[in-house]
């Protein structure tokens, strides 16, 4: 008589493997999501803290840091059902907690997503993923953190910490959630057929306009600050934006909730773009400027990157190349030129420059979305019957949602950001006072980065042999004439953002 089957990997369907659960598709997502966290943890820590002046280098570290953990804690505890949970309202889903084993190992499910004829009939049922709620719940709260990290590139070099610890969990309650159910979770937009992929308007146009009017209310750097804000490592900076572009495999390959071939055309169109559009903006650098800026290409990389989320699995790898050049384009005129000329955007200083790879680059990728998307593979996204781009028989009606959706976006994020920055600022003043911004990392953390001088100005060799002992007219007297003007031609001149 045989032995009965003991538990075992290679069994059929061990207790771990309910009937729904794709393992496969478990495992992309969790990838997705891990991928999305290395965009945030190290990416743009790594980037914010190189990318600045040296004063400034674990500030803007830190805000990046503190705003990744403390959006998990709120995204658990009512977060994530407010985005992704009952309706409540048109736009904005029912509070509750994401934090016991029977809501996170059943079977994911986005309940409002169902979609219903005018008659009342169900047209197509909600989303239900083939994978635990867990999986959704750390895939979207990796969404929702970079979506805060990215608004703090607007705010570096002046904000106070505390009011950065303050805004945080607010914003991502009352302004992040409404545009993430809005458009992902069954809200109004979703049901009305809104295309964002994978968050050019809840990510990237969200960011970026709630990070210029934030700024508009914390108010400007020092400014020396605004005048010369050098890089403090170009090659780390690189380094983050490495990281932030493969990772993007992650952001736009998660976002149809499974390894599907919309996922395959995503994580291909999302590269496309992101090279078609630094080579764009890297050949603009050099036509009007001379020579090719680093800066430049990863700003390039970036605005390619936003444009392409949107759409990034709805349209040809031909359209992803044209929204790439779109992409390198019209973000960099309005950063170089368009800047230069408009007194609303020379009075805010948005330290980034978020407005432009973010709100202008994810506000034209949706637009273009409206024109490129193919009815075949829209249709496996969307639930909305008839949704495609104007150029395959969805008309001009589809570009008027896609301007409508993004002009809700933005009024919102407007109405909210500023709310909650009064709201913080009557309690606790959101600049840092100038003697502190003055100092910078120490007088913000007590801790610097380096353990080196200069912010990018040129050596002086008898200032620094006369904080040595050495100086006065005996000391400069002999120092080599010849090595002196080496070191100084040596001395880092930098690459700032210019605006």
């Amino acid at each position: 008589m045989a032995s009965p089957t003991l538990p075992g990997p290679y069994m059929p369907r061990p207790p771990a493997v309910p009937e729904w659960l794709n393992t496969g598709d478990n495992g992309w997502q969790l990838a997705a999501a891990t991928f999305v966290g290395l965009q945030s943890m190290p990416g743009l820590v790594v980037l914010y803290g190189s990318i600045v002046k040296k004063k400034w280098a674990v500030n803007s570290a830190f805000m990046a840091l503190y705003a990744y953990a403390s959006t998990l804690i709120v995204w658990v505890l009512v977060g994530f059902r407010m985005a992704f949970g009952h309706r409540l309202l048109p736009f904005w889903g029912k509070a509750g907690p994401a934090l016991t084993e029977g809501f996170l190992v059943a079977r994911a499910s986005v309940p409002a997503t169902a979609h219903y004829g005018k008659d009342g009939a169900l047209l197509s049922p909600h989303t239900e993923p083939f994978y635990p709620e867990a999986s959704m719940v750390l895939f979207q709260f990796e969404l929702a953190a970079i979506t805060l990290v990215l608004l703090a590139g607007s705010l570096l070099g002046r904000m106070n910490i505390k009011a950065w610890m303050a805004f945080t969990p607010l914003w991502l309650l009352f302004s992040y959630t409404v545009c993430a159910f809005s458009l992902w979770g069954g809200g109004f937009l979703y049901q009305w057929g809104v295309i964002d992929y994978s968050g050019g308007y809840v990510i990237h146009l969200s960011s970026g306009v709630a990070g210029f009017t934030a700024a508009y209310w914390v108010g400007p750097r020092l400014k020396i600050d605004r005048e010369r804000f050098s890089p403090n490592n170009i090659l780390l900076m690189i380094a983050g934006g490495g990281l932030l572009w493969l990772g993007w495999a992650g952001f736009n390959g998660g976002a149809p909730y499974a390894p599907n071939i919309t996922a395959s055309i995503a994580v291909l169109n999302t590269n496309v773009s992101a090279a078609a559009s630094l080579l764009t903006w890297t050949c603009l650098d050099v036509i009007f400027f001379g020579k090719p800026s680093v800066i430049g290409a990863v700003q390039g990389m970036m605005t390619g990157l936003v444009c392409i989320t949107p759409g990034a699995g709805l349209v040809h790898t031909w359209s992803a190349i044209l929204m790439g050049i779109c992409g390198g384009s019209l973000p960099w005129f309005t950063m170089m030129i368009l800047h230069k000329r408009s007194e609303l955007l020379q009075k805010v200083d948005d330290t980034l420059a978020v407005f432009h790879t973010h709100a202008v680059a994810g506000l034209l990728g949706g637009l273009l979305t409206g024109l490129l998307a193919t009815p075949d593979l829209t249709a496996i996204h969307t639930h909305v019957p008839g949704t495609r781009g104007a150029f395959y028989g969805g008309g001009i009606g589809q570009v008027g949602k896609q301007l409508a959706g993004a002009l809700f976006v933005v009024v919102w994020n407007v109405v909210a950001t500023t709310v909650i920055l009064l709201g913080v600022g009557l309690v606790i003043p959101l600049r840092m006072p100038d003697e502190q911004l003055k100092i910078g990392d120490d007088a913000a953390h007590g801790e610097e980065a380096y353990a080196l001088w200069g912010d990018g100005e040129r050596y002086d060799v008898t200032r620094h042999e006369a904080a040595r002992g050495g100086g006065g007219a005996w000391g400069a007297a002999v120092v080599d004439e010849t090595i002196d003007h080496r070191l100084a031609g040596m001395g880092a001149r930098g690459v700032t953002i210019q605006l």
